[in-house]
């Protein structure tokens, strides 16, 4: 596998002690994004009630080369034992793209959660783009499934 080089900077109110994303393990997929909360909160954290949606900041700013988007997705662990979710999941970063780099969570559970400044609060993916020509048709090839719609295959 041949990295790609993505370039960050730090927004202007950012704290510089956090960890800039990181890949937890060899094979792993996705670099953990980390909250990088305002100075104000940095001490108490943010605090999301049940059903609340927030734009959690990371302090990042990011260059993606061309041809490729980040692909923001939650953390399983974090959903499992907590419920929280990122409610546009996949979140896409585009490639022109250089503001401030947040990340919509939504607490999908029973109780209020805490995320503390520097979690780890989701994952990124950096992907190719392949961009499509779209072009209106009258006909398209027959297949097995031809029109069937949701549960056609035999499952949901």
């Amino acid at each position: 596998m041949t990295p790609v080089d993505v370039r960050v900077a730090l927004t202007d109110d950012a704290d510089p002690a956090v960890p800039l994303p990181a890949y937890a393990t060899a094979g792993a997929a996705g670099a953990d994004l980390r909250a990088n909360l305002p100075a104000e909160l940095r001490a108490v954290g943010l605090t999301l009630q049940p059903g609340d949606r927030v734009l959690v900041p990371t302090g990042l700013r990011i260059a993606l080369p061309a041809g490729f988007e980040a692909q923001i997705r939650p953390r399983s662990g974090l959903a499992l034992k907590h419920g929280l979710t990122l409610p546009n999941s996949p979140g896409t970063i585009d490639e022109d793209y250089r503001g401030p780099l947040g990340v919509i969570v939504q607490n999908g559970g029973s109780a209020p959660y805490t995320i503390a400044h520097a979690d780890r609060i989701a994952q990124m993916v950096i992907a190719p783009v392949v961009r499509a020509r779209i072009a209106l048709s009258d006909r398209f090839d027959d297949t097995p499934r031809g029109a069937g719609g949701f549960g056609s295959t035999g499952g949901y």
